[in-house]
């Protein structure tokens, strides 16, 4: 399968080798560039699929770098990352245009999982980054912030294994989605091992929505599984 091409945009050069190397282990080439005038020039020289983008940067920062992004290429997604906490610095990313943001520091495990959610986001549904969200029933599951939240407004945070199967599930709510192709896709490997914790992950999802009596995830025997909401 192809990956994503990433391009990475981070002024400290030993988080940005540390993440480079990360992805790049993961499957998903990224360049690394030290500010955003030097993404810039790399963005119109070579076809993207994600940008990563630290807000402090020299020569050009992260908020001028999205903003001439989606200037040039709207459907691009892009991440930012910011150490700063404040809610202003995070509305002022989304109105400029960013997909999603992160806020340092931040685990490998949580980059890996906001990646992961734009691959399947692309491969689904070429060019769209407009929403992310479903509505599931009486709740909202939001892709790319890993949550799930009730009609009061109680939110549950998913780990990226969940996020990934309920993805999968929404995608194609009210049909059959079969156990070898969330295998193949979120294990990578039909086993007996991950096809129990597959099950324990089923299981957990059902609990999440147990207060719901309009959403249950169907066993479909020897099939699959089915989202199905009255």
């Amino acid at each position: 399968m192809s990956r994503l091409k990433i391009l990475l945009a981070e002024d400290d050069r030993g988080l940005g080798m540390i993440v480079k190397a990360f992805l790049d282990a993961q499957g998903y080439p990224t360049t690394l560039c030290q500010n955003g005038e030097e993404a810039w020039n790399s963005l119109r020289d070579v076809q993207y699929d994600l940008c990563i983008t630290d807000v402090m940067m020299p020569v050009m920062d992260g908020f001028t770098l999205l903003k001439q992004i989606k200037a040039m290429l709207p459907t691009m997604p892009v991440i930012v990352l910011t150490a700063r906490k404040e809610q202003d610095d995070v509305l002022e990313g989304f109105a400029l245009g960013a997909d999603d943001y992160i806020t340092k520091p931040f685990s490998m495990d949580e980059l890996l999982a906001r990646v992961k959610v734009w691959e399947r986001w692309l491969t689904y549904t070429p060019g769209k980054t407009e929403s992310c969200e479903f509505r599931i029933g009486s709740f909202t599951f939001n892709v790319p912030h890993l949550t799930l939240t009730d009609a009061k407004g109680g939110q549950i945070k998913l780990t990226s294994k969940e996020m990934e199967l309920l993805y999968m599930l929404c995608e194609r709510m009210g049909e059959t989605l079969e156990r070898r192709q969330v295998l193949q896709t979120i294990w990578e490997e039909e086993n007996r091992t991950n096809a129990r914790s597959m099950d324990v992950y089923i299981t957990k999802l059902r609990k999440y929505f147990k207060d719901d009596p309009d959403v249950d995830i169907v066993n479909v025997h020897g099939v699959g599984f089915k989202l199905v909401v009255k």
